[in-house]
């Protein structure tokens, strides 16, 4: 497998303010792929949000200490409504946790939100995840981390109503694949506005790969990973889910030295930033 080459070295720009980037907050520059580069090796993920929505994260896990939630709300069913309740720093399968753990080591002053969706059997209703997503957005988070997928056609609208809404806001999606077959359609992956990540063999957290022509373009870090999981443990798991963080946690540190990107900018140079995938 191909890796990437060294990075260039190129002055760090002073970061820009983030915020909606409806049209005033967009870069004033367009960066060179030398900058953007450096944005990778050197950013951080400061001032920059992202929202967890999965199955909660556990704050009292070891690996997780220095980690203090933005947010940390659970989107559950309450009769025949949906309700917003305290999450309690309880992850209830281990999932969220290890996406957490991930997006902490690769950007570490990214701040994490958790909005917790998923089930004990990692499953969800739509509404409830459109009712996440509505609040991450309201609350200003500037990624939302999907390591999940939707197959159903009947639920593809309820998912462009969201993904459309983020799209306008200039906020980013990254999302899973299927692992068994990366071309089946899954939503809300298979949206061209979506960062939608398979996984790989890679030696390094930073080590991201593309392939154009599929809805499914990057490839990342995803196979025999070591992670954080329930009960202050640890866990070596494979899949696309594991894959998506190292993506946002990239992206992360992108935009927090060049917030403005809109996610039509910021998915052009992950093109051009990425390795060739030969996978």
């Amino acid at each position: 497998m191909n890796t990437p080459g060294p990075a260039q070295t190129s002055r760090l720009p002073a970061a820009r303010n983030v915020g909606d980037r409806a049209d005033k907050n967009v870069c004033a520059t367009w960066p060179t792929i030398e900058e953007a580069r450096s944005f990778l090796r050197l950013g951080t993920g400061k001032g920059i949000k992202i929202a967890v929505l999965d199955s909660g994260i556990e704050t009292g896990h070891p690996l997780l200490s220095s980690l203090g939630l933005t947010d940390d709300l659970a989107i559950v069913e309450s009769g025949f409504q949906i309700a917003t309740v305290p999450g309690q720093g309880r992850d209830v399968f281990g999932h969220g946790t290890a996406i957490a753990g991930i997006l902490h080591e690769v950007a570490p002053e990214a701040q994490i939100g958790s909005f917790r969706v998923l089930g004990e059997q990692l499953r969800s209703r739509t509404l409830i995840i459109r009712e996440a997503a509505r609040q991450a957005l309201e609350r200003g988070y500037h990624i939302l981390n999907c390591s999940f997928g939707c197959g159903r056609e009947d639920q593809v609208l309820i998912y462009k109503d969201w993904i459309d809404e983020a799209y306008v806001r200039g906020r980013h999606i990254v999302a899973s694949c299927n692992n068994q077959d990366f071309m089946k359609r899954e939503w809300p992956g298979h949206f061209p506005s979506v960062v939608t990540v398979n996984f790989t063999a890679a030696r390094q957290p930073e080590d991201f790969f593309c392939r154009l022509g599929r809805m499914v373009e990057f490839a990342a870090r995803g196979e025999d990973v070591e992670v954080a999981w329930l009960g202050g443990g640890r866990k070596k798991v494979t899949g696309s889910s594991f894959a998506v963080p190292h993506v946002t946690a990239l992206l992360a540190r992108l935009l927090s030295c060049c917030p403005g990107l809109s996610p039509v900018q910021a998915k052009a140079l992950l093109h051009q930033l990425a390795t060739p995938w030969d996978g």
